[in-house]
């Protein structure tokens, strides 16, 4: 993925307005990023734990979504498989909400799925961030194939947010 500015990701939201796209919150390490590891730019909001972003690229145009995250459960302590990267976690995968875009979204409509709280996956993909014992599942597929299923996982998100 190539390096975007705050400017381009804020622009880059396609299921919240301007105005609330002016007031998230935007990783202020930008320029320290692995960009050359990322599938997508996913963070957490600092100032609201209930709060997610995530930003990629699609045919060349940066697209982000706002997302909702799901308060910690009891069912969060048995491990859990991000539907992503297929990374499993102990109490480390919630339930991401994104309102759809446009007219549906406005009426309440939502999409959500099972991510990395720290929505981290394509290092988790990568081998760059290790989530523990037995987190990656012994698979025979190469690393552009996990890398490539990683993607095709979150393209499928983000058109069922668009749709």
């Amino acid at each position: 993925m190539r390096p975007l500015t705050e400017r381009e990701i804020r622009t880059a939201f396609v299921n919240c307005t301007k105005g609330a796209a002016k007031r998230l919150s935007i990783p202020h390490d930008l320029a320290e990023r692995p960009w050359d590891d990322l599938d997508f730019l996913g963070w957490r909001d600092p100032g609201a734990p209930d709060r997610a972003y995530l930003v990629t690229e699609l045919d060349g145009r940066p697209t982000a979504l706002a997302l909702r995250c799901s308060g910690a459960t009891s069912w969060q302590t048995r491990r859990s498989m991000c539907s992503m990267c297929l990374t499993t976690h102990t109490g480390g995968v919630s339930l991401m909400v994104a309102a759809k875009a446009g007219k549906a979204g406005q009426q309440g409509n939502s999409v959500g799925a099972y991510m990395c709280d720290d929505l981290a996956c394509p290092l988790y993909v990568r081998g760059k961030k290790d989530a523990g014992v037995g987190a990656r599942l012994p698979e025979s597929l190469t690393l552009e194939e996990k890398i490539q299923r990683t993607v095709t996982h979150l393209t499928a998100f983000i058109a069922r947010v668009t749709a």
